[in-house]
């Protein structure tokens, strides 16, 4: 099956807010900090001021995470926090009620983090209007392969909505095209094989990867799985374009409330300021 290929603008004639923002950090030496926390955890009104705390303490975007069923790529800490949404009543309104919430207060972009089975159940034009109404920036969709995504295709394109596909280490090098063909915002790069979760060192693999992309031209790439340090997000921002930050914002949340994620996300925003001269021209 031949891969759908739609090039930003073609029909929609929109800008990419994440793209900005991401040539935004790059411009100014340093790199994009994603932080991911999901919709719901542990009330519906703390995860909306988690993720607005976030961005108040240097947060660039937000990934903000649909509880599902089923989270076959989540770690034990997001995994335990999106089954306590669930279980205290989460429905998918409530995701656009959230990004309605958090764009009212903040001007960074907000991508949502879904697994496709919802988007399914729920229509894809129609979540995609309604996501767009909300002021989502796109969609991440960790289990959604380029070549079964025409449906998303179509509908991002016609709204304008990012799309963020995944590259991981075992991908072939006609995967990683196909992934740099069909996102828009950025590449999700995948730093190690295996489920979401701190890590005390983020594998080489990660730069590698990296590596490969670029060579394959993606002009965006963003790291993420394991990185939940100041020096990790440093180093990540040495050749990646973003790091991003999920089960240790979490975990965060789950100790010690906003106030917690917001001393982290200080924290972490440290490592992706003036982290490297900007790029020579070629």
């Amino acid at each position: 099956m031949t891969t759908p290929v739609f090039r930003h603008g073609t029909t929609s004639g929109m800008v990419s807010s994440v793209e900005q923002t991401i040539a935004r950090r790059r411009t100014e030496g340093g790199g994009a900090l994603i932080g991911y926390l999901p919709v719901g955890f542990p009330t519906l009104n703390e995860s909306i001021d988690a993720a607005v705390a976030l961005v108040a303490n240097g947060v660039d975007i937000i990934e903000l995470g649909l509880p599902y069923s089923d989270p076959v790529m989540d770690g034990p800490v997001i995994q335990a926090a999106t089954q306590q949404a669930l279980a205290n009543g989460f429905k998918l309104r409530h995701g656009f009620e959230a990004i309605r919430a958090i764009t009212e207060q903040v001007d960074a972009p907000v991508l949502v983090m879904t697994y496709w089975n919802p988007v399914v159940q729920y229509g894809a034009e129609r979540f995609a209007d309604d996501l767009r109404a909300a002021g989502g920036a796109g969609l991440i969709t960790p289990d959604l392969i380029p070549d079964e995504a025409a449906d998303w295709m179509a509908a991002s394109e016609r709204t304008g909505l990012d799309r963020v596909f995944l590259a991981a280490p075992s991908s072939s090098d006609a995967r990683l095209v196909q992934a740099i063909e069909a996102s828009r915002g950025f590449v999700y790069t995948v730093s190690t094989m295996g489920t979401t979760g701190a890590r005390a060192g983020v594998d080489a693999a990660a730069r590698i990867l990296v590596e490969r992309l670029r060579a394959a031209g993606c002009t965006s790439a963003c790291v993420g799985l394991g990185i939940s340090t100041p020096e990790q997000v440093r180093e990540i921002l040495g050749y990646a374009d973003g790091a991003i930050v999920g089960s240790a914002l979490v975990k965060a949340l789950t100790d010690g409330g906003v106030p917690a994620v917001a001393r982290l996300a200080l924290e972490l925003a440290a490592g992706a300021n003036d982290i490297r001269p900007p790029s020579p021209p070629r």
